[in-house]
């Protein structure tokens, strides 16, 4: 044996397919590029890491 394995050509499709990066939706896009909605994700996680700090102060003090 040779060590390869021979495809068949809906293997080789679906192979050839699977090498290329998902294409994103025109809302991904939107979000994405969107000062808005990147304002408003930077203010919630920064919400959840002050109540996950002040959590762990809690349980210290």
């Amino acid at each position: 044996m040779n060590g390869h394995k021979s495809y068949t050509p809906v293997e080789m499709a679906q192979l050839r397919s699977s090498y290329f990066a998902t294409r994103p939706t025109g809302f991904t896009r939107f979000l994405r590029t969107s000062l808005l909605w990147q304002f408003f994700r930077f203010v919630v996680i920064n919400l959840k890491m002050v109540r996950i700090i002040r959590l762990s102060h809690r349980k210290h003090s």
